[in-house]
């Protein structure tokens, strides 16, 4: 349709190689209420009749239940949608609606209404997933574990904070896509090919009528920039990083090394040949898919680092890894949500851990501390104690006054060994854990205030996107609302 130089039809080898028709199925019904609005747009301006805005607006309406077909022979979806709404009411009123449009603005309008609608689901599914860590973690406030460093035991905690943590990183992940919509939501259609056009269009009309925050200025970074989609990929690729650690926590905490959860049945699966197997694929799933994502992104920033300026025909191979990343992110998030939801957590046996063993070390050199022994020499002596407990292989609170004597030699002059079992028999589990109260740490006082504060964000936070999403549904209302007034009208 669109080869008015040639006399000849693309070979069919380099048509099937260069056609995105069946891959720009996604953006399909934005290109129809794209259409739409730029149509609407014509007419109000008094470039196209109201007849023809009625036979082209109708042909468009009906065009939203069409099913794409790898017959098709148009080169794009922009093409095949012209095409049959040509083929509908004719060449001299339909060849009408691409005035004052060029492919070039369109898919990038295109992509970012649908991009703008990706995020806004996104963003209600994160929140969704913060509920239930922060839900989780209201009932497990008082669960004991230990935190870990390098993998290895560090200090003495609780599961719901290192659940927050995760509902932390969430909200960041959030933010991250809440703000990149605003980049997205700006519209460049009436940028023509690269230059504009010298038709009397009116750009703010499809701007208000679709509800974008504004057109995009300059026609050149108008057609050429694809920022907004490296940027959502990057975020997309950060937050599906966040989960992988999850995913990855669960996965060895769920062994029979550690026990520390269980996860239903519905997700998990057995072993082909070892009845006995209880395998965590959703999570591992999860881990893999977030690999997918992370190429995605260097794919698209690959293909976006050597173009010149104005569109390039490369910039057709970054839908597909957008697509994809797009679909993991949301099917992992949901995912993952119902996980959690049905998680076994096995209170007993992370506290049984932490009772085996030296994780009050720190409490007790922060006890020395404030009997006004600088840390350092503290370190020294909790270090010697924690050696010694553990080549007698016997807890700290069992050392005896010989044992203490032994091991702490020299640094007797800094603290007399009666004073040192003392504090060493005053530090429990639970003393551990009232005693943190700095702001933000795993002390128990602190979980009830993290706790209250993220669930009273998470209402804040659905307001904003409830806003925000009924914006968008309106604009679509509104725009079917003027299409219907031309239908019905003429």
């Amino acid at each position: 349709m669109y080869r008015s130089r040639f006399n000849v039809d693309m070979n069919k080898s380099s048509f099937n190689y260069t056609s995105s028709t069946v891959n720009d199925t996604q953006i399909m019904f934005y290109d129809i209420i794209g259409s739409q609005a730029h149509v609407l747009m014509l007419y109000k301006n008094n470039i196209i009749t109201k007849t023809d805005t009625n036979k082209i607006l109708k042909a468009l309406e009906e065009l939203k239940t069409t099913t794409i077909t790898n017959e098709s022979n148009s080169d794009d979806i922009h093409e095949l949608i012209e095409s049959l709404v040509v083929s509908k009411i004719g060449l001299v009123c339909g060849g009408k609606m691409h005035t004052a449009r060029s492919r070039n603005d369109q898919i990038s309008f295109d992509l970012r209404l649908k991009l703008r609608d990706d995020v806004n689901t996104l963003c209600i599914n994160i929140l969704d997933l913060i509920e239930v860590l922060v839900l989780l973690a209201n009932k497990n406030k008082r669960t004991i574990m230990p935190l870990y460093t390098h993998l290895q035991q560090a200090q003495i905690g609780l599961f719901s904070h290192y659940l927050l943590s995760y509902a932390d990183s969430l909200f960041r992940d959030f933010d991250r896509l809440y703000y990149a919509y605003d980049r997205i939501n700006e519209s460049p259609l009436g940028a023509g090919p690269i230059g504009g056009t010298s038709i009397a269009i009116d750009r703010k009309f499809v701007v208000d009528i679709l509800n974008f925050k504004q057109s995009i200025h300059n026609s050149i970074d108008a057609v050429s920039t694809r920022d907004f989609i490296a940027e959502y990929v990057s975020v997309i690729s950060i937050l599906m990083t966040n989960i992988s650690r999850l995913s990855e926590d669960f996965i060895i905490w769920s062994t029979s090394e550690f026990a520390f959860i269980e996860l239903d049945d519905a997700f998990t699966s057995t072993s082909s040949i070892m009845p006995h197997k209880k395998n965590c694929d959703v999570l591992e799933i999860a881990r893999g898919k977030t690999s997918r994502v992370i190429g995605n992104m260097i794919s698209i920033f690959t293909i976006l680092k050597g173009l010149p300026s104005g569109y390039n025909r490369d910039l057709q191979e970054i839908k597909l890894p957008l697509w994809s990343s797009s679909e993991m992110s949301i099917q992992t998030i949901s995912v993952i949500k119902i996980l959690l939801e049905n998680i076994i957590v096995k209170k007993s046996n992370m506290e049984n851990m932490v009772l085996g063993g030296y994780l009050t070390s720190l409490d007790i050199a922060e006890e020395l501390v404030k009997h006004k022994l600088t840390f350092r020499i503290a370190h020294k002596i909790v270090g010697k104690l924690v050696q010694a407990a553990y080549d007698l292989n016997k807890p700290l609170s069992t050392l005896t006054n010989v044992d203490l004597s032994k091991s702490i030699g020299n640094y007797e002059q800094y603290i007399s060994i009666s004073s040192l079992i003392k504090i060493i028999k005053s530090i429990t589990t639970n003393s551990s854990l009232r005693n943190r109260t700095s702001y933000g740490s795993s002390g128990f006082n602190e979980q009830y205030k993290m706790i209250k504060s993220r669930l009273q964000k998470i209402e804040k936070y659905k307001l904003k996107m409830t806003k925000r999403k009924n914006k968008v549904n309106e604009a679509t209302s509104r725009l079917s609302a003027e299409v219907n007034k031309i239908i019905k009208r003429v």
